[in-house]
């Protein structure tokens, strides 16, 4: 099993293939690193480390020349990466959403599924507002973040004796240049309760946005404020984990609003993986890390977890498609929190589907998920017919393609795990879906469905009950929609479950009241 791992390299002054600022040795080690006995990032969070997939075998393609990512050098990339006959490839990189026929990432990524190849992408790091995703085509797994249940904690106590929580680094290179002995970093109103760890070049902790408000209010009530910072190490069994990372961004796609993105969530805050201590100009502040290994945070750092579970299903499944391997992932995910809640967000507050997607990723069931929402390339066709011109699907595709001989369809009508459906107002004409299963578990099987809407919305499944005689085989299924009184407006949620005695297949509802 190999993977290709993207990241920001090097200097454009040379071509040598070195990772100067780290960040590709952490996403690829987080992939598939080895195992290895006491790693820890100066003390914290020690313990045996391994990637998702340490047996796997890595390829790194340097596409980036500092902070430029130019789409001809990351296309270029991904198709010398296929070439070389890469299992699946990792991406902890994008920009801005824009047509999949200018998006060098969207037409790398359709050629590698034309060759089997699994392709995993960071979602971006610009939430938690909605419509701010990257990597949005269908055909790429599509990548939040959010927490574990480990985290690295510190308390501020201040003189008064109120304390704070949790540490997080911003910018602490310049406090010490100013001869600052430890650093307070409070959280914007946008991220909330979301802190995050990070190395230091001093002491440091982040603290909630709530928090911050009574450290200011501290400062303002005495002449002399004065606080110490407590580190306590590394804590497990942390309440209310997963949840979701504040800056991990949203959907609905600004492309195609209709699919369901980002398509899952992983661990992206505070991971510990390994990193090099190479420094050079304009990297100043890694001159104070040496540890072999560091904890960051970002969408950077959940892709690659998912990249190794995708890594392991090819393994135990290699003739399954790439979208048979998406949908296992994302049908076999949770929603729920350690605490057998709802995954929150960075408010405290349920998180939406637009923030944590089919859920958070669960490796050993993604590898048994009874059945799969399966898609070929061409399957893709009809939609992008439906979206753009033929040269425009021509430069996607990779090939020659006639829209005048083909029928199009709508994105909610592509095979997906996720359904997302728009109800115009009460009274409108019912809105219908089919979807197919294929049968990736017992010979013999039969599933229920179950579905869940919220008030003012009935779903109906034809038919309640899918049997099986053998694997690989096939069934098709209807699901319709009707808004049923009310006049609310906005996103609302539900879900389909498919069940039988073994398994439980989700696949989450995005409802858009008009």
């Amino acid at each position: 099993m190999s993977f290709i791992d993207y990241n920001n390299v090097t200097r454009r002054s040379t071509h040598e293939p070195i990772d100067y600022d780290g960040h590709g040795t952490h996403t690829s080690t987080t992939a598939a690193g080895a195992f290895v006995k006491g790693a820890n990032a100066n003390g914290n969070a020690k313990g045996v480390a391994s990637g998702m997939a340490p047996r796997a075998h890595i390829a790194a393609y340097k596409v980036c020349y500092g902070d430029e990512c130019q789409g001809h050098d990351i296309l270029a990339g991904m198709d010398a990466a296929v070439d070389d006959g890469v299992d699946v490839l990792s991406l902890s990189l994008g920009g801005d959403s824009e047509p999949y026929h200018s998006d060098p990432i969207a037409q790398g990524g359709f050629n590698a599924i034309n060759r089997g190849v699994f392709v995993s992408c960071s979602a971006g790091n610009s939430g938690p507002d909605h419509s701010t995703l990257s990597n949005d085509a269908p055909w790429l797994l599509t990548v939040g973040a959010s927490t574990m249940d480990r985290s690295l904690l510190a308390t501020v106590k201040l003189g008064d004796g109120q304390d704070g929580q949790n540490s997080r680094i911003e910018k602490g290179q310049v406090v010490q240049f100013g001869g600052g002995a430890g650093m307070i970093v409070a959280n914007a109103p946008a991220d909330g309760y979301a802190t995050v760890a990070d190395p230091h070049v001093l002491p440091a902790s982040n603290v909630p946005y709530a928090y911050g408000l009574k450290i200011k209010s501290y400062i303002n009530s005495t002449a002399s404020p004065t606080a110490t910072i407590i580190f306590k190490g590394t804590a497990m069994n942390t309440p209310h984990s997963p949840a979701m990372a504040s800056f991990s961004s949203r959907g609905p796609s600004q492309i195609t609003p209709v699919i369901l993105k980002p398509d899952i969530t992983g661990p992206g805050v505070s991971v510990l993986a390994a990193w090099n201590d190479i420094t050079g100009p304009g990297v100043n502040i890694l001159a104070a890390w040496t540890s072999a290994f560091e904890v960051f945070s970002g969408t950077s750092m959940s892709c690659p977890h998912l990249s190794g579970v995708a890594a392991l299903i090819k393994k135990a499944h290699p003739d399954w498609s790439p979208a048979a391997i998406k949908s296992a992932i994302m049908t076999t995910a949770y929603a729920t929190d350690n605490s057998r809640g709802p995954i929150l967000d960075e408010r405290r507050l349920p998180a939406d589907l637009f923030a944590v997607g089919a859920g958070h990723v669960d490796p050993p069931k993604a590898m048994d998920p009874g059945l799969v929402y399966d898609l070929t390339p061409q399957d893709y066709i009809p939609y992008l017919c439906g979206l753009y011109a033929n040269n425009h699907v021509r430069a996607i595709v990779g090939g020659p393609v006639n829209c005048s001989s083909v029928k199009s369809i709508s994105e909610a009508e592509l095979n997906y795990p996720s359904i997302s459906v728009k109800l115009p107002a009460i009274h409108s004409t019912p809105v219908s879906y089919t979807r197919t299963v294929t049968n990736v578990g017992a010979p013999r099987s039969t599933y229920r469905a179950m579905v869940d809407v919220p008030e003012g919305v009935s779903a109906r499944v034809d038919p309640t009950t899918l049997s099986f005689e053998k694997v690989d085989e096939k069934k098709s299924f209807s699901i319709t929609f009707r808004r049923r009184g009310g006049r609310r407006q906005g996103a609302v949620e539900g879900q389909l479950r498919w069940v039988s005695t073994k398994h439980v297949v989700r696949s989450p509802i995005s409802i858009i009241l008009e």
